[in-house]
């Protein structure tokens, strides 16, 4: 299997780079400092179709059209020029694509896709994704929020945690995973439910004070007796865990391509200092101890690129689900550890002035580290890795 971009692919990632370097860049530190999520952003990012690369022509988004980059390997590349500038707006992209438009698109009914998706792919409004709660976070299984049936409603009771996109200005919905029943061999059956903002007892907590993403909107939920439509269980009932499986082995892929974005811009700014930056009246850069570890970043940028495209390339070309499933893991894994390690060499290559706020090097540091958290820890990833592998691990 080949993984060179195509011609469409390439002019795509220059048009999204050429984006970013305009309408975010000059204002990512900014937005960092005044932990400001820019809602007019967002909207520019729905103008240039970032938001429907994955939905087809019929909801408004461009996957299947001719000589177009429409397709999953098309939002990698979005995310990650998006994530070279600002991983608050690359993870933006990322679950709102992710997490709130391809659920929908993947499993709800044809009226849920009209109503939710055209205003979601066009960048009018955002959805958010509520699985982690306080004591269900890798256990999904552990999940307490439930959902009770009840004169064509439902009844939904609980909380979440961590929810990307949850509590914006433009926020139209969060599904939900929800204990819906009880298995016969004693496990809680989970649904997803959809509950559109504004719904009576939906409550969005405030803000989280986060060590980074400063301008991504993330919220605790709490659900204290709200009334949905039984219309709005997202997909067949007792299947919320097999969605939502299915659903992080792609969001895996695309933290993958946030984090490359993020080795990226390590990489270029590294290099730029090390030529500018003198001691002893030469480069620094001339310094074999500081070139080589600029050298490792390209090796870890070159690594983990290879390993993310491939991953998406295998979701696009429709390879078996185990063999796209194993290939996530090793890309999320791969790069996400070495986007944390990138930092931490590029903040050691900017010396003092990598410790200090004015320098973008502290917040790409302080952005990392999450990326082996969100959508499955490297612990969760090396499990799977193994359980692939044939090992009976737990």
């Amino acid at each position: 299997m080949s993984f060179e971009l195509s011609p469409e692919h390439e002019e795509f990632r220059r048009s999204v780079r050429e984006f970013a370097e305009a309408e975010i860049a000059p204002h990512a530190d900014r937005w960092d400092k005044e932990h400001h999520f820019p809602v007019d952003v967002v909207r520019k990012m729905g103008d240039l179709g970032l938001f429907g690369l994955t939905a087809p022509e019929e909801y408004g988004g461009s996957a299947g059209m001719d000589d177009s980059a429409g397709d999953f390997t098309g939002l990698c590349l979005a995310i990650e020029e998006i994530g070279r500038v600002d991983q608050s707006m690359g993870i933006t992209l990322e679950a709102a694509v992710g997490l709130g438009i391809n659920p929908i698109l993947t499993y709800g009914s044809e009226e849920q896709r009209k109503t939710w998706l055209p205003d979601l792919v066009a960048g009018r409004t955002l959805a958010g994704f509520g699985l982690t709660e306080p004591g269900a976070g890798s256990d999904a299984g552990a999940t307490r929020t439930r959902a009770e049936a009840a004169d064509g409603e439902w009844v939904v009771n609980g909380s979440k945690q961590f929810i990307t996109n949850s509590g914006s200005s433009i926020t139209s919905l969060v599904t939900v995973t929800a204990r819906t029943g009880t298995r016969d061999n004693g496990k809680a059956e989970l649904s997803t439910i959809i509950i559109p903002s504004g719904t009576p007892g939906f409550i969005v907590e405030p803000a989280y004070n986060k060590m980074g993403w400063h301008a991504s909107d993330t919220h605790p939920l709490t659900f204290h007796d709200v009334r949905v439509p039984e219309a709005n269980l997202l997909g067949e009932r007792g299947r919320g865990y097999a969605q939502f499986l299915a659903t992080l082995d792609d969001g895996r892929v695309a933290i993958a391509a946030l984090a490359v974005g993020c080795i990226q811009a390590c990489l270029d700014m590294s290099v730029r200092y090390a030529g500018e930056r003198t001691t002893f009246g030469v480069p620094i850069g001339s310094k074999q101890g500081l070139a080589f570890q600029i050298a490792d970043l390209e090796v870890m940028l070159q690594a983990s690129r290879v390993l993310t495209y491939r991953a998406a390339a295998l979701k696009d070309a429709g390879r078996p689900m185990r063999e796209f499933k194993q290939a996530a893991a090793v890309a999320k894994l791969y790069a996400t550890e070495s986007a944390v390690t990138a930092t931490r060499i590029a903040t050691q290559v900017f010396g003092g002035y990598g410790f200090v706020e004015e320098s973008p090097v502290a917040r790409f540091y302080r952005d990392a580290k999450v990326l082996e958290i969100g959508e499955g820890t490297s612990e969760v990833q090396r499990m799977l890795i193994a359980r692939g592998l044939g090992l009976p691990v737990e």
